[in-house]
């Protein structure tokens, strides 16, 4: 169960995150998924179910998350905190910086400065990937080897599908799911070796 945390400390936490999330969305993933580890809110699982389930519906994935952990939290006065406290900062310097950079995005330096910006996102993105991808390796390891060769046939293929560009994210979502379903049916969980002993 997650901690009764006080609307207060909500709101301030996801402020930080707000004010903290450079980089785009992959920033604020981590921030979000640090913050989660940090106060233990929710469980890896948890949060990666909920991850799941954001990638499944429409709309904003970060939004939806955010939504989901603070609904867990304190339900709907948990909701608002925490989507108050992401979207304020965020609102208030996309105003500012809109304004700004309409009139000095022609400038050389402007235009290096995006042009580093740009690779350390993309670096961002693949090192939460990483993060994620490991404990569902290591579980789907653990339940045997049939299970993890498909978890890994699967990750290669949606990379793949997703990198081409002719696949909507859905479809993709949506047909990962079937064969995962499948193989959750045809290959039985195996027992861990501590749990096979009486």
């Amino acid at each position: 169960m997650p901690s009764k945390s006080p609307l207060s400390k909500i709101f301030l936490i996801w402020l930080s995150i707000g004010i903290q999330s450079f980089g785009g969305g992959s920033a604020t993933f981590f921030l979000i998924h640090q913050a989660c580890e940090k106060y233990k809110w929710i469980t890896e699982e948890e949060f990666l179910n909920a991850w799941a389930l954001a990638q499944l519906t429409p709309g904003i994935n970060l939004i939806k998350l955010t939504i989901f952990i603070g609904f867990r939290l304190r339900r709907w006065p948990g909701v608002i905190m925490a989507m108050s406290g992401l979207l304020i900062p965020s609102s208030l310097v996309t105003i500012l910086m809109t304004a700004a950079f309409s009139l000095i995005q022609g400038l050389p330096e402007i235009k290096a400065i995006m042009r580093g910006i740009l690779p350390a996102t993309i670096g961002l993105a693949l090192a939460m990937s990483t993060q994620f991808a490991s404990p569902v390796l290591k579980l789907a390891f653990r339940e045997g080897k049939i299970r993890f060769f498909f978890h890994v046939i699967i990750i290669i293929i949606s990379t793949i599908a997703m990198a081409s560009a002719q696949f909507s994210p859905a479809l993709i979502l949506l047909l990962t799911a079937l064969v995962t379903t499948l193989v959750l049916i045809l290959s039985p969980i195996r027992p861990p070796k501590e749990d096979q002993t009486v």
